[in-house]
C-alpha cells in the first residue's frame, strides 16, 4: 500500500473530498432538501416549505439556489399565471440518494 500525498491549498488548507462533499450538502437545511426531493419527488416551492415548517422563507430560497448553482437540483419554471416552479433532483444531485438514505438509516438507529 502506498502512501498518498496529503494535498493542501495555497495557504496549507488540507484538500479533501469530504470537505468538499460537506460544503456542498452541508448545514442544516441542504440535506434535509435533497432528502425530500428524493423521497417525495418533484416539489413545488410551497411544497417544501410545508415539508419544512422550521426553514425561513429566506433560508428556502438562498438554499435552493445554492443547490441550483452546484447543479444538484433542476429548476423548472413554468410561464403562468400565478407563476409556478418545480425542483426537483438533477442527474447529479440522484448520485446522492445512497448517502442520504445511509444517514436516514444512520439517524433513525441513533436518534
Amino acid at each position: 500500500m502506498t502512501k498518498e500525498k496529503i494535498q493542501t491549498d495555497e495557504r496549507g488548507k488540507l484538500k479533501c473530498s469530504i470537505e468538499y462533499t460537506l460544503s456542498v450538502i452541508g448545514g442544516k437545511w441542504k440535506s434535509v432538501i435533497l432528502w425530500h426531493l428524493g423521497v417525495d419527488g418533484t416539489c413545488r416551492y410551497n411544497e417544501l416549505r410545508k415539508l419544512m415548517p422550521g426553514i425561513t422563507h429566506k433560508m428556502l430560497s438562498q438554499q435552493l439556489k445554492e443547490l441550483e448553482e452546484e447543479g444538484l437540483i433542476n429548476r423548472k419554471q413554468y410561464n403562468e399565471v400565478p407563476p409556478r416552479v418545480e425542483y426537483s433532483l438533477s442527474e447529479k444531485g440522484l448520485t446522492l440518494k445512497p448517502i442520504l438514505e445511509a444517514m436516514h438509516i444512520w439517524g433513525e438507529e441513533n436518534w
